[in-house]
């Protein structure tokens, strides 16, 4: 079971990235999506860890991305259902 998922959506591959470097480096969670790819040029990944790890870390992708991009959507769960990976990866990540 995951603690904590995260997700930051952005429109663009750059902002992503972006967004992605800052939250990695201001926090204890680990990327558990590939880069998933949405219509019209929109892009979201998936990061996981404990609540506060993830909420820290969210917060500073999505200002990181706002910088240089357009951010769509940053968003935390806490203590996903289990069922809920599969839907979006394919295959339980946990």
């Amino acid at each position: 079971m995951i603690p904590a998922l995260g997700m930051i959506e952005t429109l663009g591959l750059v902002p992503l990235l972006n967004a992605l470097d800052a939250a990695l480096k201001s926090a204890n969670v680990k990327p558990i999506s590939g880069v998933i790819k949405l219509d019209g040029g929109i892009v979201a990944v998936m990061i996981a860890g404990d609540v506060s790890s993830v909420r820290a870390a969210i917060e500073a992708g999505a200002e990181a991305a706002s910088r240089i991009g357009e951010l769509k959507a940053a968003h935390v769960i806490p203590r996903p259902d289990d069922a809920l990976l599969p839907i979006f990866l394919g295959a339980d990540k946990s």
